[in-house]
């Protein structure tokens, strides 16, 4: 079982891998020369197939350090060849025996062909494994299972990329904090906690080894493309930015991906203090930042900002720190890099110099991957590394322990096998072959439906499939079964990029025919709720017909075994909400474009997530998840006491105090007294219990960490005085306090 610390301080952090390999000369590899494919850049075979001799390029001399290679190889390119090869689709350069590149990749939950073709499926390798979304695997808690993921999603792009199928960089995972529960892209993300968020960055982008992409700004709400946002620093850096900071500081990210939006006045990819000050600079990024698609066109078609054109707005991202642009393939647009970086140097607008510094940061990414010497003990990784049986229960693994049971009156679950079954709900959510999967998918090994999964269990199964809107009047079926299961809610027409929720509830007339079958059901059902962000399933809750509610998420390529096994009590869930589960009323009464998380008293604005708002309109509250199991916490530990002290340089500044104002404490840098009390994440572990037995488990905080907060001016500070650890949720914890004394040095 999960169990979770939470206090004040927060950190989060996100990232991705790609992976590399190799093979043999004129063998499967994507890069094409002459009609012969190879793994690798370079190759002598390769070389003396374009008439040119490998020794004379010190790039390809491995035994030299990747920055002076990079040096050399971007030494030797024309201008107009750097400027073509700024852009996601890099054209190379055969002169000197540079191969095209294709940049652009997906792996948010499995390999995807999403992009412009350099990942593909075929008849050698007809699909990849659909892990769970990301909302699922972040319910799990897990760091292990994370970890998991990451590395048997690596393999498969390895072993694609062996055979011709794929690239090496891909711009996952989306690491932002969902703030608004209407929020589309939920599924895509760990959740509302930027620690939480940061762990899973850290944990999924180790595994997968060395690309990644981040999204450097905050999610907002419709029309992302012109609407300018305002965030306060102080939210900025204690919720927005450190899952990335965490991600790239923590997780060794090699890239980043800043958005489209206007961030207090100034576009994400042309912000010096963002990506160079920050990103850079400040969280030591060891590699390459790249737009969101289209990002450079956006300043100059939608914002219309300064009033640039193409050429300026081209000068104003790469000095401000943008190594790659990546364009509108689907609109048939190029990259604005790529189309004005010619005129933006010959007009006096950027330095080649700059050019020349956003390529070596790209080629020596490529470089680490063994896009350009291989990596010889990864060539025999090959088709029968995708799609492996331990894949595939890895997937189905996934998803059982992002269940969470919402609710379980009197034991309705889990159910006997021997229980005959009717399962009832929208034909999309009983065969859920598509919803399933989620967005940014590729395509499955195969697809197990919650249909599939439960008629493999239960003694016998009738399906009663209903069409939007209407599911008719419950027939006798439901008298003659032994347990009736309801599958309903989203899919990806609801709530995915580009479509934001207009409410809580569920569409398609779902309500109304749940509470039917409820009714005629002659003992309680069970719920089953297919979404990313939270629903409002009051009328679940208080029905006592409806017995138990498990929300599915969207499980992947294996969710209806999953949901199977969760359900007849093969697995014991133990999966909590990262997220808050609100009422539907609590959006009538903040607009999804604030971007505020505190309360804003002005305005009527309440908080946002779990560490902001606790008010009437929480149905479920972050970290909510039940099991069949009954747990209870004990800990030696009463309470703790620790005297950090502080040097000059870090801050610990003497105030003036008034005439006769009594002794100023030791360090009195700053006042927090009216922080006020915070709830907030700082650890959390899954654990296995066996029935009757007890484990151990240690947590070990960093109080500089764990205690830190970000005081109203944004300035990261740790407090003096008592502060409370809280270990376990709100239905069953202890907790001991916390003695912090600061001393200058």
């Amino acid at each position: 079982m999960a169990s979770s610390f939470r206090h004040r301080v927060l950190s989060a952090s996100l990232l991705l891998c790609a992976v590399a390999f190799t093979c043999v000369s004129g063998g499967l590899g994507p890069i094409t020369t002459n009609g012969q494919n190879y793994s690798k850049v370079c190759d002598p075979a390769r070389f003396a197939a374009m008439g040119l001799q490998m020794g004379g390029f010190r790039y390809c001399d491995a035994s030299l350090p990747y920055p002076d290679r990079a040096r050399d190889l971007v030494g030797r390119l024309k201008l107009e060849e750097k400027v073509r090869n700024l852009g996601d689709r890099a054209e190379g350069a055969a002169r000197v025996g540079l191969p095209p590149y294709r940049w652009w990749g997906e792996a948010l939950h499995g390999v995807s062909d999403t992009g412009p073709g350099g990942t593909w499926f075929g008849d050698v390798v007809p699909g990849a494994t659909s892990f769970p979304l990301v909302i699922n695997s972040a319910a799990s808690f897990n760091e292990t299972l994370w970890r998991a993921i990451g590395g048997a999603v690596s393999t498969e792009i390895r072993a694609m990329y062996n055979l011709g199928h794929a690239e090496l960089t891909y711009w996952s995972p989306n690491i932002n904090v969902v703030r608004d529960p209407r929020w589309g892209r939920a599924s895509e993300t760990p959740g509302e906690d930027p620690f939480l968020v940061g762990r899973y960055a850290v944990s999924f982008v180790r595994a997968m080894q060395d690309i990644h992409e981040y999204d450097g700004a905050p999610a907002t709400g419709a029309d992302p493309f012109s609407r300018p946002i305002k965030v306060e620093e102080r939210d900025m850096i204690e919720t927005f930015e450190r899952p990335f900071e965490m991600c790239v500081r923590d997780g060794d990210a090699s890239c980043v991906m800043c958005s489209y939006n206007r961030i207090n006045g100034v576009p994400a990819c042309a912000d010096a203090r963002l990506l160079t000050e920050t990103v850079r600079d400040a969280w030591q990024l060891h590699g390459y930042i790249v737009s969101d698609c289209d990002s450079v066109r956006v300043m100059v078609r939608d914002a219309k900002w300064l009033g640039y054109n193409g050429v300026e707005a081209t000068a104003a991202a790469m000095k401000a720190g943008l190594d790659l642009d990546c364009g509108m393939f689907w609109e048939g647009a190029q990259d604005f890099f790529t189309a004005f970086g010619l005129d933006a140097v010959r007009q006096g607008k950027l330095r080649e110099s700059e050019v020349d510094n956003a390529l070596k940061n790209l080629y020596v990414v490529l470089m680490r991957l063994g896009f350009f010497d291989g990596i010889p003990e990864l060539e025999s990784l090959g088709a029968s590394d995708v799609c492996t049986e331990e894949h595939k229960e890895l997937a189905a693994d996934g998803a059982r322990q992002g269940m969470v049971l919402i609710k379980n009156d009197h034991g309705r679950l889990p159910l006997k096998a021997a229980n005959s079954v009717a399962l009832v709900g929208l034909l999309q959510h009983i065969n859920a072959s598509d919803v399933m999967l989620g967005d940014y998918r590729g395509k499955p090994c195969r697809v197990v439906t919650p249909y599939d999964g439960i008629k493999k269990v239960a003694n016998a199964t009738s399906l009663h499939a209903c069409d939007k809107g209407a599911c008719g009047a419950p027939g006798g079926w439901v008298k003659t079964v032994d347990a009736t299961i309801v599958v309903a809610g989203l899919n990806m027409s609801v709530e995915k990029e580009g479509n934001d929720r207009e409410d809580l509830l569920l569409p398609w007339n779902q309500t109304n025919w749940i509470n039917a079958v409820a009714e005629a059901s002659p003992s309680p059902i069970v719920l089953v709720i297919i979404s990313a962000g939270g629903v409002d399933i009051s009328f679940a809750q208080n029905n006592s017909k409806i017995g138990a509610i498990v929300w599915a998420g969207y499980p992947g390529e294996e969710g209806g075994t999953a949901i199977a096994d969760v359900l007849f009590g093969k697995y014991n869930p133990g999966g909590r909400l990262p997220l808050t589960w609100y009422k539907n009323k609590y959006i009538s009464k903040i607009p999804m474009t604030s971007m505020a998380l505190r309360p804003v008293a002005d305005k009527g604005y309440p908080g946002r997530t779990y560490k902001f708002y606790g008010g009437p309109e929480v149905l479920y509250p972050f970290g909510h998840g039940l099991s069949y199991t009954s747990f209870s916490y004990a800990s030696a530990t009463t309470g703790a006491s620790v005297a950090v002290k502080i040097g000059t340089w870090e801050s610990c500044k003497q105030l003036t105090y008034k005439p006769g104002t009594s002794a100023s404490p030791a360090c009195p840098a700053v006042n927090v007294a009216g922080h006020g009390c915070q709830e907030e994440l700082v650890a959390f572990q899954r654990v296995f219990v066996p029935a009757g037995g007890a484990v151990q488990v240690p947590f070990t905080l960093n109080v500089c960490k764990a205690f830190a907060i970000v005081e109203e001016t944004a300035y990261t500070v740790v407090p003096s005085g008592v502060s409370t650890v809280l270990i376990g949720d709100d239905a069953l914890s202890f907790s001991f306090p916390v003695k912090i004394e600061l001393a200058a040095a």
